[in-house]
């Protein structure tokens, strides 16, 4: 399967993809997208530049890193700091809305289909845009949960006003939007008060994020249902006319959606696959006679989709 990559066929231009994809959407029974970080991005959730500078800029002249991943890998000396950024870091990419309304228009796309959405992104855009909870696979976790550090059992907590407690003491006020703002003259602290460290109610260990980097994730029982939905969803639609529509998806985490949408696409005459991305829009040759690969900003797409 990974021999040769096409990126589109001699002839093709991009405007003739998307009426191929457009036709492919039409015509599908059901619907299986896969959502990598390009997706996010698109939408406006970037994580570099002016976004960064609005909310990171004392830590960025403290420190000298320049963008939100480096920021959340930085060994900060106390855990008041530590959650001082990443409690700044998760409100604005989870309890904010995205600046463009990229995932309203997907679902516009795909709400009358059966649909099912596997992701890579922990941001919870899909939920919050109105995609339904039981049609989502969020595998890598969630901005919006924490978990103990060691993990002593498997268990996850929602975050949300421990969260905006912290900000709020930095000096953030919050918009009726969502929006964190400094009001004239306030410089933003860069620790939050002891007692708003957050620590495991069973063992009493300070608490970490949700998100897979190690062997500590925790995978509880919300994540087990949602993978068996998965499952079955992949299980009534093997046969049928199925469109896997992988959107931002590059080639970090492969494993997950890239490489399984090939796979499944092969093994099924009737499927197609679709992968709209920024530089990164290829499918592998033995299923390139039914394969769409647009080359572009994914918003922009959406919107040729209508």
């Amino acid at each position: 399967m990974l021999s040769r990559l096409w990126s589109k066929k001699p002839g093709e231009s991009g405007e003739m993809n998307i009426e191929k994809l457009k036709k492919a959407l039409n015509e599908a029974e059901s619907v299986l997208i896969g959502a990598g970080s390009g997706l996010s991005t698109s939408a406006g959730f970037v994580y570099t530049g002016e976004r960064f500078r609005n909310y990171f800029s004392d830590f960025e002249e403290r420190y000298g890193f320049h963008d939100m991943y480096s920021g959340g890998f930085y060994p900060y000396d106390t855990l008041e700091e530590h959650w001082a950024y990443w409690s700044r870091y998760i409100w604005i990419n989870r309890y904010m809305d995205a600046p463009k309304p990229v995932y309203d228009e997907l679902l516009d796309l795909v709400k009358d289909k059966d649909y099912f959405v596997l992701t890579t992104n922990v941001d919870h855009c899909f939920q919050k845009e109105g995609f339904e909870k039981h049609r989502l696979f969020y595998t890598q976790g969630d901005y919006g949960l924490f978990q103990c550090s060691k993990p002593c059992h498997p268990k996850n907590y929602e975050n949300e006003e421990m969260v905006r407690q912290m900000v709020q003491a930095q000096g953030f006020e919050i918009a009726e939007n969502g929006e964190l703002i400094l009001t004239d003259g306030t410089v933003p602290k860069r620790q939050i008060p002891s007692e708003l460290v957050p620590y495991c109610p069973k063992c009493g260990k300070p608490m970490a994020m949700n998100l897979r980097a190690d062997d500590t994730f925790v995978e509880d029982e919300g994540w087990h249902r949602a993978a068996e939905r998965y499952a079955d969803f992949l299980r009534r639609h093997q046969n049928g006319k199925i469109l896997f529509l992988e959107l931002g998806v590059g080639f970090n985490t492969p494993g997950i959606i890239k490489y399984p949408f090939w796979q499944k696409t092969n093994q099924n005459p009737k499927a197609v696959y679709a992968c709209v991305n920024y530089g990164e829009a290829a499918a592998p040759e033995p299923i390139a006679e039914r394969s769409v690969c647009v080359d572009g900003d994914i918003g922009e797409v959406l919107k040729k989709l209508k």
